[in-house]
Parts: C-alpha cells; structure tokens; sequence
C-alpha cells in the first residue's frame, strides 16, 4: 500500500464521479450528496486495485468501541471530528487502517472553512502525535492519524472545475485543477 496507488485509485473514482454527476455537480447540491456519491464510486475501485476489506464512509465518526475519533490540535487540545469521508477498514486492520481522507468544499464557502480542513487533513495525515505510533503498531492510537493519503476537493461549479490537493505525512505534497 503506497501514497501513488492510492492516488491512482483517488483520481480514476474522480474521473468518473465527475463524468456521471455532472448535473448533480451543476445543480448546486450539498457537499454531503457529493460526497455520499463519490463513495459510490471510490467501493469498485477499492476491489479494482485489490485492496480488500476497505469501506469508502461519508461524515464516518467513530472508532474502536464507538468512541468519537479526535485530533488534537496545535495546541494539544482534543478535537473531535468528523471528515467529509473516508477510506479505511472501520478498525478491521490495525495495521493499515486509514488509507484516505477526503474533504470537500464548494468554492464559495468562507475562507475560514477551507483552513479548518486544510488543517484537519494536515493532522489527519501525520505519521503518528508522539512519535510512537507506527504501522508495525499492534493497536491504534489516541486519536486519528496515519492517513497515507489527504485529500482536499474545492469545486469551483461556476468555472466547472475542481481544484484539488493531495496531502501526505502532514503535509501539502501537490495540487492540481481539473475540469467538467
């Protein structure tokens, strides 16, 4: 499991939610329906790459025993949190449990909300808060990190466009614009 085949998985799902939900897309739908839809087509993908036992989870929010999935911030405060969605295999396997985490915003939502999920997948992506977290791990940590992939969609509805930024091991790694 690698950061390139996940984005390999990320942009062809891509590639077809923007080609069949294009009306969906152009009639100013909540985030929650595109991204509800987007899982719909990441779950085939998911068995095209082979990767099995995984679920593509819209607004998913617990982790093991039903607990509330947290981040903690900058400031070591805990955060509780909620991502647009998800691809992970619901604490199934410890060792590779969050593959990618995808938020979504429509271009014209205030400037504020598009750093808070910046922000979020930046620390959704960190390889571990203390340093002691790892893959080879036997239990998850405290709160949400390891995301091999973040990925961050603004859909840009007047221009047809989507500008989109891949996140990994905290940090912006690249960005790029595509069309509908």
């Amino acid at each position: 499991m690698n950061e390139e085949l996940l984005v390999e998985l990320f942009d062809g799902s891509l590639n077809i939610f923007l080609t069949h939900e294009t009306e969906n897309i152009l009639s100013n739908v909540a985030e929650r329906n595109l991204c509800g839809r987007l899982a719909i087509y990441i779950t085939p993908k998911l068995d095209e790459f082979g990767i099995k036992g995984y679920f593509a989870d819209p607004e998913y929010n617990r982790k093991q025993g039903g607990r509330v999935k947290t981040i903690l911030d900058g400031e070591e405060t805990i955060i509780p949190i909620q991502c647009d969605l998800i691809v992970h295999s619901r604490g199934n396997v410890v060792k590779h449990d969050n593959l990618i985490a995808i938020e979504m915003k429509k271009s014209t939502r205030p400037e504020a909300e598009k750093v808070a999920d910046r922000k979020r997948l930046r620390t959704m992506t960190k390889d571990s808060y203390d340093g002691v977290w790892s893959w080879e791990a036997e239990v998850h940590p405290e709160h949400v990190c390891g995301y091999l992939l973040g990925v961050y969609v603004i859909v840009n509805i007047a221009e047809r466009s989507c500008q989109i930024e891949y996140y990994a091991h905290g940090n912006l790694a690249y960005e790029r614009v595509q069309r509908f």
